[in-house]
């Protein structure tokens, strides 16, 4: 199996709460960090979304704290796609530090809506593969 889709990120000293740890709401930005840019290296830009009529929705996202992150700490934020039968999908993501510690496992379960219709799109899979260039980062 290859490893995931991932991307690189140093925690910043402005990003940490009164304690110095990484403060909770930046690992969604994080996570939302590493969603566009799969998204991106699969061929799919944000406009090339609107274009086709549809928007990217959260639906619910929960975050696992593992292990703190401090200032100047390096880590991986990886991305995966899971694809269910129906009309949202998972994304499994992982916060690992330098050394390999897993610092945060995030789930989000999203979601195609239909800017028209403001409705979650039937096939969310199947819009996803047709806009892609390379539809195989999402295991397509």
């Amino acid at each position: 199996m290859s490893e995931p889709f991932s991307v690189p990120v140093t925690v910043r000293g402005y990003e940490t709460d009164v304690q110095g740890h990484l403060d909770q709401s930046v690992y969604l930005n994080y996570a939302e960090h590493a969603r566009w840019s799969f998204l991106q290296a699969a061929g799919i830009s944000q406009s090339a979304l609107i274009g086709s009529g549809v928007g990217p929705v959260a639906l619910e996202t929960t975050i696992r704290y593992k292990r703190e992150l401090l200032a100047g700490d390096e880590v991986a934020v990886t991305c995966a796609f899971a694809w269910g039968e129906g009309k949202t999908f998972r994304i499994e993501q992982t916060v690992r530090k330098a050394d390999g510690t897993v610092a945060a496992e995030i789930t989000a379960v999203g979601g195609l809506l239909d800017l028209k219709a403001r409705k979650l799109v039937p096939d969310p899979r199947e819009h996803c593969r047709k806009l892609a260039s390379d539809p195989g980062l999402f295991g397509l």
